[in-house]
């Protein structure tokens, strides 16, 4: 992802908002017991020893201007924001896919924040909460990651090969700014969450006041595919991506409740999109990671390039990232911005 103006600018605004908020903050009392995702967590004193799991956690922490009590970060899709490079260069990176729960254990650590149930719940690939929590290892889940349920039961009818669960409602901000003051409050830097948080409603703002809602203005965000001949990975349902789109004064043209579907060419050509919205996924995994190597299959393709989307070049590039929910997912709806202005809509 390009650095952009926005973005330049984050770190002067957070430090702007600073001097605004830091005579309101109360200094946290230890030790400190939160409700997090249905579990009370205590924290005797801030953590000195984080590990990371996934890319939000850590970057609300680099946020924050934590980096120097991390001692490791996992789960990287995308690279880091740029502006955060430099924090991001102080903590070592396990691994950009999921870390095992031996490599984090040896990190000694006193703190362990995730952003998805992959990587720290009931089913995870990585570890329960429980395996740190006998360890005496305090840990937190994403409140974003709390609001899933899982359709065991495929109540959608949906016939993608892949549900990762459903949102009742449309996912927003609000549970990521509960998500940073709930962190400035573990390490007692609640003027450094506040500042942010009024920072990010700013710039959220900004965009709910330029876009206008269209009925008829329609995105397809296309994550990732192994191969041309595979199901697409999308983001549809009530996640980040229907945020975004609704943000930009549309809606999201994939109608299912599932939140991250898997889709043929037929079906995602039935949608009928006004804008496609192929991400950059950094990880290298499948074939169709890079946004240029799905750019080249939406036009070359003699089916697919007849879609309206393709022939008149609204194909936009936006950072995989943002499609989960993350701070990355206002930095996205800011890159989509971009495009979008200088796109011949309809």
């Amino acid at each position: 992802m390009r650095t952009t103006p926005t973005c330049l600018a984050a770190l002067s605004g957070v430090a702007a908002a600073f001097l605004s908020t830091a005579a309101l903050a109360e200094a946290t009392t230890y030790p400190l017991t939160i409700e997090n995702c249905g579990q009370q967590v205590t924290f005797a004193k801030a953590p000195e020893r984080a590990v990371a799991l996934g890319h939000n956690s850590a970057e609300i922490l680099f946020l924050l201007g934590l980096e120097d009590k991390m001692v490791g970060t996992a789960f990287w899709p995308n690279k880091v924001l740029p502006e955060l490079e430099a924090a991001n260069a102080k903590v070592e990176v396990l691994t950009v896919e999921f870390p095992t729960l031996e490599a984090i254990l040896a990190k000694q650590p006193d703190f362990v924040p995730a952003m998805l149930v992959t990587l720290l719940g009931p089913d995870s690939k990585v570890a329960k909460r429980e395996d740190f929590e006998k360890l005496g290892i305090p840990t937190y889940l994403s409140p974003s990651a709390c609001t899933t349920v899982t359709d065991t039961d495929n109540t959608t009818g949906s016939k993608s090969t892949s549900i990762y669960g459903l949102r009742e409602n449309l996912w927003n901000m609000e549970l990521m700014y509960q998500e940073i003051d709930d962190l400035a409050r573990i390490y007692d830097v609640q003027d450094r969450g506040q500042a942010l948080i009024a920072d990010l409603k700013a710039r959220e703002a900004k965009l709910r006041e330029e876009f206008a809602q269209r009925d008829d203005l329609t995105f397809l965000f296309w994550f990732s595919s192994p191969s041309p001949s595979d199901d697409a990975y999308l983001a549809g349902g009530n996640g980040p991506s229907g945020y975004i789109a609704d943000l930009l004064g549309g809606s999201n043209a994939l109608k299912t409740e599932a939140e991250w579907p898997a889709l043929g060419w037929e079906g995602i050509m039935a949608s009928n999109p006004t804008v496609i919205v192929a991400a950059q996924v950094d990880r290298k995994r499948w074939g169709l990671d890079a946004s240029q190597t799905k750019i080249e299959f939406l036009t070359t393709d003699p089916a697919v390039n007849q879609m309206e989307a393709v022939k008149a070049g609204r194909i936009a590039v936006m950072s995989g990232a943002s499609m989960n929910p993350s701070v990355h997912t206002l930095f996205g709806a800011e890159q989509l911005a971009e495009q979008l202005r200088i796109f011949d809509l309809p």
